[in-house]
């Protein structure tokens, strides 16, 4: 084949609502999506748990986050890059 299909790896931008877990952090992700009836767009929230290895995430940061390989049951992102620190 000349051509091969590159898979590429999902990314979301999310708020960090949860820093208390080791090199672990809960991230909030936000999306727009369009009402199938009403036509009005939804806020759409889904908590992730994404792995930082250095702890370095705080509560109110704005991170960037990449879809990796499962790390624990329930752990399958990680850290890409903080984005914009809280205040």
């Amino acid at each position: 084949m000349a051509e091969e299909s590159v898979k590429r790896k999902k990314e979301f931008v999310g708020i960090v609502k949860s820093d208390k877990m080791d090199k672990t952090i809960v991230v909030a992700v936000e999306t727009m999506t369009l009402h199938s009836l009403y036509k009005k767009y939804v806020t759409r929230i889904k908590k992730v748990k994404v792995h930082d290895e250095t702890n370095e995430a705080k509560i109110g940061d704005r991170v960037r986050v990449v879809e990796c390989r499962p790390i624990s049951k329930e752990k399958c992102w990680k850290l890409a890059t903080i984005m914009e620190r809280a205040r």
